[in-house]
């Protein structure tokens, strides 16, 4: 009895450190990034802002079914607002755009439904290392034949903005047996980026979807 249990338990951590696997890779795709700013009850989201990322990732399978993944990714995150008024002639357009230039570390645990197709929850910690507002204005008088003015400001905030951002986030993937790989997520900001805002919070979202490539490795 006594042999035929270590027989068992000798099978059973073979077979979980077979399926131990390390993969590196490379990922890139599009970001669509959305500000939300809510004070006092009220809340106001920016027009999305279309972007990109791009980084490496590290994949641990713990077996068949589970698998722990970290990545190092670069993203221009942020949002846009639009105003435009125009009534006999008379003319008021602002565009605002602002960026964050962010590292992003996701880390997360992903579960396997197929050999291919994994869902993942996670948490991306984004370090942001830059951040710029841009403002392009025109105004147009109608009464003044003639008149018209244009302005175009660019500004570093950075010294007003919270460098961590943490969102968490619920994505998906399908994988190829070559290594290419397809992927998207959503990620919900929840920390406040904005500093001195009172009661007031300023947070980032973001949606990403991409694709990617594995290289095998144990």
């Amino acid at each position: 009895m006594r042999k035929f249990l270590l027989i068992a338990v000798a099978a059973v951590v073979s077979a979980n450190l077979s399926a131990q696997e390390t993969r590196f890779g490379a990922k890139a795709g599009y970001s669509l990034s959305t500000l939300k700013f809510k004070d006092n009850g009220d809340s106001e989201n920016t027009d999305p802002s279309h972007t990109f990322y791009v980084g490496a990732l590290v994949e641990h399978k713990l077996s068949d079914k589970f698998a722990l993944q970290g990545e190092v990714l670069y993203s221009p995150l942020g949002g846009k607002i639009t105003e435009k008024v125009e009534e006999e002639g008379t003319f008021f357009n602002i565009k605002n755009k602002t960026t964050f230039g962010t590292i992003l570390i996701p880390v997360s645990a992903k579960y396997f439904i197929t050999e291919g197709l994994s869902v993942s929850a996670g948490a991306s910690f984004g370090l942001i290392i830059s951040a710029k507002t841009k403002t392009v204005a025109d105004l147009g008088l109608g009464m003044i034949p003639g008149f018209e003015i244009s302005a175009d400001d660019e500004r570093d905030i950075k010294d007003q903005v919270n460098t961590l951002n943490i969102a968490p986030f619920l994505g998906a993937e399908y994988a190829l047996e070559n290594g290419l790989f397809f992927d998207a997520r959503y990620n919900m900001g929840v920390s406040n980026l904005a500093k001195d805002s009172g009661d007031g919070k300023l947070t980032n979202s973001f949606f990403q979807v991409g694709v990617g490539f594995k290289f095998g490795g144990n």
